[in-house]
């Protein structure tokens, strides 16, 4: 199969490509005419409507639910060495005008134009993920790009996403420029941290929160704080550094703790960070039946709803931990209520912290909205560039 390979799509089935969403599902392509399954993965296609007008060129995932994913109008644009290296040219130059350290996303998919890769920058480490096989396929030609804009010493993927079993693909991690490094180390809001890599999750770290951990600072003065799902206390050691009283960490992960106090003790506020390990819902039940109360709570769960079949259930699950954060704060404290799921919208978790809190008969003042950072930019024909929601509130009985 050549790069001249065309799909072509159902009836009515390229509205939402000519609105410029990049996705082309597999229900959308007409099969009579491009029989998908017969196609190999990897595989540079032109996209065109159902009278056979180009719409673009795309990148092929024939087993997946996503079958096609655009990454140029140009229908002559191949998947060369300069194309990836202009495309993370263009990705760097947003994050070197917006950070002064190289600690940041540095490629997020859709949003910077090459969808299905995710790049994240640790200085001299950089940590790769392909989200599709199609991406998978050129994963030699955008080390090699990444390799000449950035020259960094280290080149990891790390793909150990369950979802890559969809498509086919073997789940690894491994050097891909460099050896292998346990750990990567990086800056953020001025805090210096380290996170694990073959055992940390994702990339090793989550920088998409960094602007609300910003945002957390002068709640977190002279606070009793609990950061919940702490992992390596991206939120916990922040909030020490803006001058909490005390922070307690929660996380399921013993490595994950290790690194939270390593990182306090990094960041030298060993001495007011604590933790525990263990479940969450168990953790908090436990801190409320001992009459523990805290002027600040952090909620940044993991995904409840990873797809809409799921919905129910992590509903039902962003419930019952808020009930539970909220039952931890004090008359007149904090909570900042995160969610990473991508179907969980911004004004449901609303109504889930507002339902709560009315359950337990408190009442609600929102004082803010913190959405990703700007090294996650937004796609705005779509939404699913725009996942991360974090509510701040303050917390008193009814009125």
């Amino acid at each position: 199969m050549t790069e001249t390979t065309v799909i072509r799509l159902r009836k009515n089935e390229e509205r939402r490509l000519k609105a410029g969403h990049l996705w082309v599902y597999a229900n959308e392509i007409d099969t009579r005419h491009t029989p998908l399954r017969d196609l190999p993965a990897g595989v540079a296609c032109v996209v065109e409507d159902s009278r056979g007008k180009p719409l673009g060129r795309a990148l092929l995932s024939p087993h997946s639910l996503i079958a096609a994913r655009l990454y140029s109008r140009d229908v002559k644009q191949e998947l060369s060495r300069s194309f990836f290296k202009k495309r993370i040219e263009q990705a760097l130059a947003l994050r070197e005008t917006l950070f002064e350290e190289p600690s940041y996303r540095l490629i997020f998919g859709e949003a910077d134009g090459l969808p299905g890769l995710v790049v994240d920058r640790f200085g001299d480490v950089l940590v790769v993920q392909t989200g599709s096989g199609a991406m998978e396929a050129h994963l030699e030609t955008i080390v090699s790009a990444l390799d000449a804009v950035l020259s960094p010493t280290h080149i990891i993927a790390k793909n150990e996403a369950a979802a890559r079993e969809i498509e086919g693909m073997e789940r690894y991690t491994k050097a891909l420029k460099g050896d292998l490094v346990d750990e990567v180390s990086l800056t953020e809001n001025g805090a210096h941290f380290v996170a694990p890599l073959a055992e940390g999750q994702k990339t090793g770290w989550f920088y998409d929160h960094r602007s609300a951990r910003q945002a957390m600072a002068p709640l977190a003065r002279g606070a009793r704080v609990l950061d919940v799902f702490s992992y390596c206390g991206g939120w916990g050691v922040q909030a020490a550094l803006a001058g909490a009283e005390s922070v307690t960490c929660v996380d399921a992960s013993e490595t994950a703790i290790d690194y939270v106090h390593r990182n306090a003790e990094l960041n030298g506020v060993a001495g007011k960070v604590g933790s525990i390990q263990g479940d969450a819902f168990a953790a908090m039940k436990q801190l409320i039946a001992d009459g523990e109360k805290y002027d600040l709570v952090v909620l940044d769960p993991p995904a409840f709803v990873k797809r809409k079949k799921d919905f129910k259930n992590g509903l039902a699950g962003y419930h019952a931990i808020n009930e539970l954060a909220l039952r931890l704060i004090k008359p007149g404290g904090y909570l900042i209520s995160a969610s990473c799921s991508m179907h969980m919208p911004a004004d449901r978790l609303l109504e889930v912290i507002h339902s709560s809190a009315r359950h337990i008969d408190r009442s609600v003042q929102v004082i803010g909205y913190q959405g990703q950072g700007p090294d996650h930019p937004v796609h705005p024909a779509i939404v699913e560039t725009s996942y991360l929601k974090s509510w701040f509130c303050r917390i008193n009985f009814s009125l």
